[in-house]
């Protein structure tokens, strides 16, 4: 039984992190094996506050090595992370996909490099944007950087199509076989823009805005989701960047029309399979 093993945060209430990951990629027809590296009552966006906790490092090393014992990282496809919540969880991460590629070489590692947004008032704790620029993001297959912290890795500061062309060809030189930049907020303010850059060229994918009371939280975790799921089905870079685009849309545009905030990614799920709306993309 093949799977991909998702280390991520989660949340009991609502869709960020594995709970916004792990669901997409099951009815899109693949076996999930999530860990978690937080465990919340919600997520942080709440005015009302959370409850929950991080997990130690050491509960990362321990459900690895048991999916070991039992033959089954042999059989991962891909391991995908997200929040970490310490340094610490970050060498977890480093180890898991090395045994993980020393079982299965043809497994992929998708790094979601999430390292914080102070506009929202979210700061990941010392130590892990260190870990995610040195260590993880250069050993991944694909990383999915939103556009400050593509330019984090890339050293530079991006303010237009031009630079983020660059910065994601300096991504490349670094490492990663491919970028998916899940938002690029400096090309237009009219739409929602991703990319994607591979050594065959760059594609940009946009959407309309959606209007929001307030921004749904899970969105990153949801493309990296998408994306990977659609390539690992379908071997083909550009045709999965559409389908998460486009799925990506579908899902926050059920969400806009319930009035809701948390993604409602169940009552969208079939678009997560067939989106009934596609945008063309635009190779740059």
């Amino acid at each position: 039984m093949k799977g991909i093993l998702s280390i991520q945060s989660h949340v009991v209430y609502g869709h960020a992190g594995n709970s916004s990951a792990v669901f997409p990629l099951q009815r899109m027809g693949f076996e999930v094996w999530p860990i978690h590296t937080v465990q919340f009552s919600n997520h942080t966006q709440y005015k009302e506050g959370w409850t929950g906790r991080a997990f130690d490092a050491q509960d990362i090393h321990a459900l690895v090595n048991g999916m070991s014992a039992i033959g089954q990282l042999a059989n991962c496809q891909a391991v995908i992370s997200g929040y970490q919540g310490s340094a610490e969880q970050c060498a977890a991460i480093e180890d898991t996909v090395k045994k993980v590629k020393a079982e299965n070489p043809a497994a992929l590692y998708v790094c979601d490099p999430v390292m914080g947004a102070p506009d929202k008032g979210c700061i990941v704790a010392p130590g892990i944007a260190e870990q995610l620029i040195n260590t993880l993001m250069p050993m991944a297959d694909i990383i999915v950087p939103n556009q400050f912290e593509l330019s984090q890795f890339a050293g530079m500061e991006i303010t237009s199509l031009g630079d983020a062309i660059e910065a994601c060809r300096v991504a490349l030189n670094k490492g990663p076989k491919m970028v998916v930049v899940k938002h690029l907020h400096s090309v237009s303010d009219e739409m929602f823009s991703m990319m994607l850059a591979t050594e065959a060229g760059c594609w940009l994918a946009q959407r309309p805005h959606l209007p929001f009371d307030k921004q749904p939280v899970g969105v990153g975790d949801l493309i990296s989701a998408l994306f990977t799921g659609q390539f690992l089905a379908q071997g083909n870079a550009v045709e999965a960047f559409a389908h998460c685009n486009d799925a990506c849309y579908a899902v926050l545009k059920e969400t806009a029309a319930r009035g809701e905030w948390e993604l409602q990614t169940i009552a969208a799920q079939n678009e997560i399979v067939t989106p009934a709306e596609r945008f063309t993309l635009q190779a740059l």
